[in-house]
């Protein structure tokens, strides 16, 4: 029997030799060697402790000697758990689970893991045996929550409410330091465990309720979750997802107190940062959205923004609890370039041109930088490259930079301008159900994206010369982006292709509509031109194909009763400016890229001065 005793020392200290092994490498390294190295230190403490369970195992179960066996059990489960090796944690609990149903005399037990577990507790009745079931236990939580099996621990959940219960007592000499040489040390103090464990439970079943519409009984378990011990972090994202809850419960007041809450508990909490910055979109708060997105850009671009140290309870971090579908869409957050995109655009619809200029410049910089892989990483949730570039080139004209404006848009021009295929037809599909969802078909909408890009530069090109007066370039350019748009027609059912009109293009998707638009610019702008030339005749004609194309150009219906006056057709000029001011005020609208709105400012009529004219008539 001494023998034996000695032996089982042995293997003890087998067991608390690689624990310690593993507790100094973890001190002795920075973040970065520790992360880069964790994998390898994991599967060696893995292969140590399966090779004393071998020793172990080789001598049939007894209950004296349970504590060592499902000590190390439990190591290697927090190991395999810490490699995402599922499949081998359940493989070792169910093991564990028949060992200890031989030991209590029930023999083995075949049935699902669940089952076998309310077995195992219905016949523990060995003080010393249940502490270590209960600790091997709180790993097989650990294993359903990182694998998302939230029926499962719902359906055990009495279970481990006693569990937690327990763990709030003593200790049952069972250590993670290694005092007490004779006694086996764990890699995870259970208790801190089921510590971490009942917050990330609770986050991750809040996150679930909240998907499926149960936003109120989500925040009244989360509000009971966010006084629990445990990191900072985890605190954080309870009240996170409590705001989330109150956003749709119609309560964003309440619900900004407590993204604030989020903040200050965890400065590092983005996603409540951008959950704010949604908020101030929708009240309308420009600036203070601006300001959210300053905030929100400039900590996406810190190196440890997501890297939150939690070593009071590794190895297994939170991030492994926190893996559920549902939760991951709820935090996710845009990359720092959709940031600074939105951020630029936002700028200049909002006053703020200059600065969106250089936001805009920063985000051009940053997309040919030589960190590639970053960028090639974030730029699939950003506007194509040659729209990007016109929406840049619009801010710098919007600022009075139309000389830099004319550099990006030749740069898109010289790109584009060998792929433009000699006419595109674009054939409508099947109608559907919604009609938001009829679309092109593919091959002509990546040529006809293409087409527009081109035609938007050379009307960029057109604004940049009328604003410095140049009137003969503009009216060179605006016309190269007309010659560009006749050439896409559509091709209805059942019918022979034609040139679009206002009236077909409605149910024909954004590029139709895009199309319609520029066509209605440009010929703005060329009528302007022509007007400016005394092309009077060029000017009318233009100006009335323009209204046909974009009923809501302002500038067009402004100068088209400008020339029917100058012609004398003074009743038809005042009907037409009566009709143009009828027209809901337009503004800078980030639904509308911004290179499509009315921004040539060469010359312009005084409202006052045509309102005086209608007078003289006596048609006010």
């Amino acid at each position: 029997m001494n023998r034996a005793l000695s032996v089982f020392d042995q293997w003890t200290q087998e067991n608390n030799d690689v624990v310690k092994k593993y507790q100094l490498q973890e001190g002795g390294q920075d973040v970065l060697n520790q992360s880069h190295n964790q994998t390898q230190r994991l599967k060696w403490c893995l292969s140590e402790f399966h090779k004393i369970l071998r020793k172990i195992q080789g001598i049939p179960p007894q209950a004296d000697h349970a504590q060592l066996e499902l000590a190390v059990v439990y190591n290697a489960c927090v190991c395999s758990i810490a490699q995402s090796q599922f499949s081998e944690v359940e493989s070792l609990f169910a093991q564990a689970t028949n060992r200890v149903l031989q030991m209590t005399g029930e023999g083995g037990d075949t049935s699902e893991l669940c089952v076998r577990w309310k077995r195992v507790f219905r016949s523990v009745g060995n003080p010393a045996l249940k502490p270590c079931v209960l600790y091997l236990f709180c790993l097989q939580w650990a294993s359903w929550l990182a694998t998302c099996q939230l029926t499962v621990i719902r359906d055990i959940q009495s279970e481990i409410s006693s569990l937690c219960e327990l763990l709030c007592g003593d200790d049952w000499g069972i250590t993670t330091t290694g005092k007490l040489s004779n006694v086996p040390m764990l890699m995870m103090n259970p208790r801190r465990l089921s510590e971490l464990l009942q917050i990330c439970t609770s986050i991750v079943q809040g996150a679930e309720k909240l998907s499926d519409g149960r936003s109120s009984e989500a925040f009244s378990s989360l509000q009971t979750a966010s006084a629990m011990p445990a990191p900072r972090a985890l605190v954080a994202s309870t009240h996170l997802l409590s705001g989330l809850c109150l956003t749709r419960m119609g309560r964003p007041h309440m619900a900004l107190q407590f993204y604030r809450k989020a903040l200050e508990t965890d400065p590092r909490c983005i996603c409540a940062l951008y959950q704010s910055m949604l908020i101030y979109r929708q009240q309308g708060n420009t600036q203070a959205e601006i300001q959210a997105l300053r905030l929100l850009h400039k900590t996406l671009m810190m190196p440890s923004a997501s890297q939150p140290t939690l070593a009071d309870t590794h190895p297994l971090s939170p991030s492994l609890f926190l893996s559920s579908q549902s939760l991951t869409t709820l935090l996710s957050v845009p990359s720092a370039l959709s940031v600074l995109h939105s951020m630029a655009l936002k700028c200049v619809l909002h006053g703020r041109v200059s600065e969106g200029v250089e936001h805009y410049l920063d985000l051009l910089a940053a997309l040919h930088s030589e960190d590639q892989h970053k960028v090639l990483a974030e730029v699939h949730t950003l506007p194509r490259l040659p729209e990007l570039y016109l929406e840049a080139g619009a801010a710098l004209l919007i600022d009075q930079r139309p000389a830099d404006c004319v550099v990006l848009c030749s740069e898109v021009i010289s790109t584009t301008v060998e792929l433009l295929p000699e006419k595109v037809v674009l054939e409508e599909q099947e109608e559907t159900s919604e009609p938001e969802m009829r679309e092109l078909s593919v091959h002509g909408d990546d040529k006809v994206a293409i087409m527009l890009w081109t035609a938007a530069a050379y009307l960029l090109q057109g604004h940049c010369h009328a604003h410095r007066r140049d009137w003969k370039q503009a009216v060179t350019h605006y016309t190269r982006c007309i010659n560009l748009l006749v050439k896409i027609c559509i091709k209805k059912k059942g019918s022979q292709p034609q040139i679009p009109t206002a009236d077909i293009t409605t149910n024909l998707g954004t590029n139709l509509y895009i199309l319609q638009r520029l066509k209605g610019l440009s010929l703005a702008g060329r009528g302007l031109s022509f007007t400016q030339m005394d092309r009077l005749k060029e000017a009318l004609r233009d100006f009335q194909l323009s209204l046909h194309a974009f009923p809501d150009c302002v500038g067009s219906g402004l100068w088209c009763g400008e020339v029917l006056w100058r012609f004398g057709r003074r009743q038809e000029a005042a009907a037409c400016w009566k009709k143009t001011w009828s027209l809901s005020p337009q503004s800078l609208d980030d639904r509308v890229p911004v290179y499509l709105h009315e921004l040539q400012d060469g010359a312009s009529l005084d409202s006052s001065e045509l309102r005086h004219r209608i007078q003289e008539l006596g048609l006010a």
